[in-house]
């Protein structure tokens, strides 16, 4: 897709979201007149002027790799034509052009997401499902009430298991790299990304299927014992808490009540559940004696969604380990920790101070499975944080079965940009690291001093400057248009496929004008 003259939209506006390694960046869009495009030829990266190149564009004037590296133009693959510098405008302070109108469809199209389509379909099914169990032309459901809670509870903790969600990247990445077209891997890229919908709704129809079961057993409390009817209510209780507490507005603003209640008070329930399972089970209603018949217990659909239920739940924190940890502060806004061994791109790490409360998720960064070390970017923000620089430690706990972002989907595509603000780095530098074929957008405010040599170390040895734009926003006087430099970098790079991680404003920004122009974008996503 060719580069448009009327692409020049959606300049950031709001700094009120922005993380604190982004602070220092301003409204307006700084383009600043071009010196002779340099280049890199060769291994030896000599510098030389050809003349023979096209100006560079305007939008990839700002390319700074580091203070020390001059301004350089970006080479591309051959047949690849430069975006002629005419058609886009470049004058320096430059107001910031009136907000562009995003057609109501797309707004539409980026709110009901791959995330909530699936939320929505799964709870309708379980709702018609429960209206016609009542009405009594479910006859599955009546005779296995156990099985459709148990079933719902257990998809919703696989779309939450480290290894579940492994097993789906692999299979996804090394299934459709090689052969299918790029509509099928963008479609297996956001059905892993927004799984997110699956787990939400089938935690609360596995709940409401729970309410279900235990009023009807209360309904016919004459044939029940009561041992079965309580440890159903319990169950009931803690099972209902436990989903409560990770709805949005508990999750994102006390995230501690959220952690301590999602995670003990669902375990009580799964425990509760085995109750419940087994003195259900074990009761006969007609007989109205216990039972204690292996054979009948083994052959319930309940007991085996029941294990595994408890199984996948277990197996993250198999894996936990208290591991040494080296903690660099290069500014007041950042810590870099350094773990041994080395990871795949794409990846995600927790880490806490303690074996069981208050685990926060980073984005890894290393230089692929055969180094000795990979990092992890901590903005300072929260407490958690915060401490990182005041009390570094020099141990942390963490699971070693690591998650995958969707950024580890990046390996099914033949070519790509990974664009990040601030702290985002961390999530999205490995790909371009391990990937020659990825080329890094990093938007910050003087990223070589606020992240230190470490992280601008890995860039300088791993990243050819023709594969990256670093826009220092302090340095430039603001950030550049995104948008615009997104679009430019498309057709210029001949990308497939765009990865943003960025706060929520400047996701917003992008994806819809990704979305406008016709670029296939995956944003960050926050659960809802």
């Amino acid at each position: 897709m060719s580069a448009s003259p009327k692409s020049n939209l959606f300049n950031t506006r709001s700094q009120d979201s922005l993380d604190d390694a982004e602070k220092g960046m301003c409204e307006s869009t700084v383009d600043l007149a071009a010196p002779p495009p340099f280049v890199y030829i060769g291994q030896r990266r000599d510098l030389h002027i050809d003349t023979q190149l096209s100006p560079a564009s305007p939008v990839h004037e700002g390319i700074t790799p580091f203070s020390s590296v001059p301004e350089l133009s970006l080479s591309w693959p051959a047949g690849r034509r430069a975006t002629n510098a005419n058609t886009l405008e470049a004058t320096e302070k430059k107001p910031a052009p009136p907000k562009p109108t995003i057609s109501r469809w797309i707004l539409f199209d980026l709110w009901f997401n791959t995330y909530r389509k699936f939320f929505t379909v799964i709870t309708l099914l379980n709702l018609t499902g429960i209206v016609m169990t009542a009405l009594g032309r479910f006859p599955y459901a009546e005779n296995h009430l156990g099985a459709l809670v148990l079933g719902n509870l257990l998809c919703a903790i696989l779309m939450r298991n480290e290894l579940w969600m492994r097993f789906l990247y692999m299979v996804a990445i090394y299934g459709l790299r090689g052969w299918a077209p790029l509509r099928v891997k963008l479609a297996a890229t956001s059905v892993l990304q927004h799984v997110g919908g699956i787990h939400s709704g089938c935690a609360l129809s596995g709940a409401s299927w729970l309410v279900y079961k235990i009023v009807d057993i209360i309904r016919y409390r004459a044939v029940q014992h009561r041992a079965v009817i309580a440890s159903g209510i319990i169950t009931n209780f803690f099972i209902i808490i436990s989903v409560l507490s990770a709805f949005p507005w508990v999750r994102n603003t006390h995230h501690n009540v959220f952690e301590k209640h999602h995670r003990f008070i669902g375990w009580l329930g799964l425990a509760f559940t085995w109750i419940f399972v087994v003195m259900g089970n074990a009761y006969d209603i007609k007989l109205g004696v216990w039972r204690a018949d292996a054979h009948t217990m083994l052959s319930a659909q309940e007991f085996w969604f029941a294990f595994f239920m408890t199984v996948f739940v277990l197996i993250p924190w198999v894996t936990l380990r208290e591991v040494p940890v080296v903690v660099e502060i290069p500014s007041a806004k950042v810590a870099v920790l350094r773990f041994e061994r080395g990871m795949q791109q794409g990846l995600l790490g927790r880490i806490s101070r303690t074996s069981i409360m208050e685990y926060h998720a980073f984005g890894i960064i290393s230089e692929g499975r055969k180094s000795t070390h990979h990092y992890m970017i901590c903005g300072v923000q929260g407490d958690f944080t915060k401490n990182l620089v005041a009390n570094p430690p020099k141990t942390v706990w963490t699971r070693e079965l690591k998650f995958a972002g969707v950024g580890h989907a990046s390996a099914m595509f033949k070519r790509g940009i990974r664009v990040c603000t601030g702290t985002g780095i961390g999530a999205a530098l490995s790909t371009c690291i391990q990937s020659p074929n990825w080329f890094l957008i990093w938007i910050g405010s003087d990223q070589e001093k606020t992240f230190g040599p470490t992280i601008t170390g890995l860039i300088r040895k791993h990243i050819e400057p023709e594969r990256m734009i670093l826009w220092d926003s302090k340095k430039r006087g603001g950030r550049p248009n995104t948008v615009e430099l997104l679009q430019d970098t498309w057709t210029r790079f001949g990308a497939e496929v765009i990865f943003i991680t960025s706060n929520a404003t400047g996701n917003d920004e992008m994806m819809r004008g990704c979305r406008a122009l016709g670029m296939h974008a995956f944003g960050t996503l926050w659960d809802f």
